[in-house]
C-alpha cells in the first residue's frame, strides 16, 4: 500500500473539537475523520481521482462500506 502523504494542518480550536465530537459519534480518529470528510468532498464536487485496483476502500480501512458495521446504512450528516 503507498505510504499516505504528511502535513501540518493548522485549524481554529473550535473547528478541531467540533471535527473531534464528530469523530467520536463515529468511533474514527480525528485524522480519519479529516479524511473521511476531504474524500466525500472531493466525490460530490467530481474530483476524486479514481481508485486502483489495489487502493484502499473509498470507506476506509476497517469501515463497511456504505453501512455500519450491523449492515445498515449510516445516516447522512448533511442535506
Amino acid at each position: 500500500m503507498p505510504q499516505k502523504k504528511r502535513f501540518l494542518l493548522r485549524l481554529d480550536p473550535a473547528i478541531y473539537d467540533a471535527v473531534q465530537r464528530w469523530a467520536d459519534d463515529e468511533w474514527r480518529s480525528v485524522n480519519a475523520q479529516i479524511e473521511y470528510l476531504l474524500r466525500d468532498a472531493l466525490r460530490r464536487a467530481g474530483r476524486l481521482p479514481a481508485r486502483s485496483p489495489a487502493g484502499a476502500d473509498a470507506a476506509g480501512p476497517g469501515r463497511p462500506p456504505g453501512g455500519d458495521e450491523q449492515g445498515q446504512e449510516r445516516e447522512s450528516a448533511g442535506p
